[in-house]
């Protein structure tokens, strides 16, 4: 566990955890209560609007293709840069758990966390929609192509990188530093993760908020960052493949 900093350090610290997020994630989560509030303006109840979270971005195929690489790259990228902060600030990777030295452990514990997760937050997802408290979600509109579960699984590892690396290896670890308790940490970093969920309603919030607060208590108690993403990508991957499958064939799905 990282020592306390000392006060110029913690306000270098400080300073970074603004930089970071202010072009990352925290700027997602002002977007994101953005599109709420445009969203609650409008006439119809969020459960009659929709949102998309993998769009076609081109017209021409090759290059949607492209851009649906590049949007994962960018999202690898953030995740990136607080492993490399971590590291240039002295820290080695393993102590956040980002190693590869226990690959069948991790994997175990990914999966069961992501049916622990997955299960209750899908039912949590369709009360709240039925309810009026979430837009319908559309994990995927690309169109039928060969590339489409590449791209999508490429988007959804994407996805759990940068946000387990920054929400619960970096952020957490940086507040470790900063001297906050752990409790205190864990809750200011399961709001962030819930914030940039908030275009999808309140209910997307919530369930993000509770998967925040679960997460970030097993990364407290065991180091361990790897099985996070791996549970991450498994839920992401069964949600935008999954649906991408069964769009048009399932008559309750959005």
């Amino acid at each position: 566990m990282p020592e306390p900093v000392d006060a110029g350090t913690a306000r270098r610290l400080k300073i970074e955890l603004v930089i970071v997020f202010s072009i990352t994630l925290g700027l997602s989560g002002a977007r994101s209560l953005l599109s709420l509030i445009d969203s609650l303006l409008q006439p119809e109840p969020l459960s009659d609007q929709s949102v998309a979270l993998n769009v076609p971005q081109r017209a021409a195929d090759l290059l949607d293709l492209l851009a649906q690489l590049l949007s994962a790259v960018q999202l690898v990228g953030w995740g990136a840069l607080g492993a490399y902060l971590l590291w240039r600030g002295g820290m080695k990777l393993a102590e956040v758990g980002l190693d590869r030295t226990r690959p069948g452990r991790d994997v175990l514990w990914g999966a069961g966390l992501a049916a622990l997760i997955g299960i209750p937050g899908l039912a949590l997802y369709f009360v709240g929609w039925k309810l009026g408290f979430n837009l319908a979600v559309v994990p995927s509109r690309l169109d039928d192509t060969w590339w489409r579960p590449i791209a999508l699984t490429l988007s959804a590892f994407g996805n759990a990188f940068a946000e387990e690396v920054l929400v619960v290896g970096y952020l957490l670890t940086r507040l470790r530093q900063l001297a906050w308790r752990e409790n205190t940490a864990l809750s200011a970093a399961a709001v962030l993760r819930g914030s940039y969920h908030l275009y999808q309603g309140f209910g997307g919030f919530v369930g993000n908020l509770v998967m925040g607060l679960v997460f970030g208590r097993v990364w407290q108690r065991t180091n361990r960052l790897v099985p996070l993403i791996v549970a991450h990508t498994l839920l992401d991957v069964v949600s935008f493949v999954g649906y991408s499958l069964l769009r048009g064939h399932v008559s309750w799905l959005p």
